[in-house]
């Protein structure tokens, strides 16, 4: 996807940012913030999660090719420190002319990501499609066939980098079947086991086979997530696991998730999320992928400790780590080896459901919000 020459100041800006990057991957010098020198030496790159437009406009700036966001966004804006007056602008606004909350919270989503959009849109437009792209995901409480594609139609409005993000569950991929046929742009979510990135890349090589030009196709392996899951399963199954084996799940699966998808060319792209700690990010350097974090919290603290460059992901797992995760903890076994869970399996594993679930509590607080608001209005 190749964008029509534009003059536009912030464009000319961003390509030649765009260029120099280029001639950082071919080695060029660089000797700027952590993540430029990660992307610089390595094949992996920064994404930020979940940010407000001032932790966009860093992120770029820090070297950012690009943007996820969920359904706990809203709520985090109305909350935020610095977007909230906006926010509250914009569902004033809406709350004038729309009578139902869901709704008013789903049109809320669409304004607030499409200025991230604006934010990261000079970097699509500069890379020819490449980079810059941002995720919406729709209502987690619609998560049904229908609902997801008509989602995905609504969001696709919002911006040409506007990226449609679908929990790779049965229903998920029934409507990705169609969405790629349809030539949209997906970032498959909620990815914690070998199985659904399987079923997600085989649907993608099966649907754009043929096709003149494919849509970009991501997946999202929400390794933190993940361990924070078996951390609470481990606590409230009383497991003897060796701690530092434990601490190592989420990477250990992602190294064998990408294996797996360098090994068969699939040709979907490969992002890490959900991190929950600084190692969810540097353990992942070296693989060719994207890697989304939170911008406070994690973004920041990585630039501020400005540490080695080190590609840890290229270290194999010792056997012993993943034979005892294995042996003692059933939700590891079955995420770490192919062939354990069915598609109609996925909605229901429990890192899955953990993630939705934080999903479904912020929608409903800002559901609340939204029903207390309109009473005072």
């Amino acid at each position: 996807m190749r964008s029509p020459t534009c003059k536009r100041p912030e464009i000319q800006g961003c390509r030649v940012r765009f260029a120099a990057h280029l001639e950082m991957k071919k080695g060029g010098n660089m000797s700027n913030n952590y993540f430029e020198r990660v992307s610089s030496g390595t094949p992996t790159n920064l994404w930020v999660n979940n940010v407000t437009r001032e932790e966009a406009r860093a992120g770029v700036a820090a070297g950012a090719v690009g943007c996820t966001q969920n359904p706990s966004f809203p709520w985090k804006i109305l909350k935020s420190d610095t977007d909230s007056a906006y926010a509250n602008e914009l569902l004033d606004d809406i709350l004038a002319r729309e009578s139902d909350d869901d709704r008013a919270i789903e049109i809320l989503q669409f304004e607030l990501v499409r200025e991230i959009c604006r934010i990261f849109l000079p970097m699509h437009e500069a890379s020819g499609g490449k980079q810059g792209w941002v995720s919406i995901q729709g209502n987690p409480f619609k998560e049904d066939v229908k609902s997801m594609i008509d989602f995905a139609h609504y969001h696709r409005t919002a911006a040409l980098n506007a990226i449609i993000k679908i929990p790779v569950t049965k229903d998920g991929l029934k409507a990705m079947r169609i969405l790629i046929a349809e030539g949209v742009p997906i970032l498959g979510t909620e990815v914690m086991s070998i199985d659904q990135a399987i079923s997600i890349c085989e649907l993608y090589k099966e649907v754009s086979h043929g096709m003149k030009n494919p849509p970009v196709m991501y997946l999202a392996h929400i390794a933190g997530i993940f361990d924070e899951h078996l951390q609470a399963v481990v606590k409230d199954g009383n497991i003897d696991v060796n701690s530092d084996a434990l601490w190592q799940a989420g990477i250990a699966v992602a190294k064998k998730m990408h294996q797996v998808m360098e090994s068969r060319q699939y040709g979907v792209k490969f992002l890490s999320g959900g991190a929950r700690g600084l190692h969810h990010f540097t353990e992942m350097v070296g693989a060719r992928a994207d890697v989304t974090i939170n911008w406070k919290g994690t973004a920041d603290k990585l630039i501020e400790q400005d540490g080695p460059v080190v590609q840890r992901f290229l270290a194999p797992v010792p056997f012993n780590v993943t034979d005892e995760l294995q042996n003692k903890i059933e939700h590891f076994r079955q995420a770490y080896n192919p062939g354990s869970l069915k598609e109609e399996d996925y909605e229901s594993f429990g890192s899955v459901v953990r993630f939705r679930t934080s999903f479904e509590s912020a929608w409903l607080k800002c559901r609340q919000y939204v029903g207390e608001r309109r009473t005072r209005s």
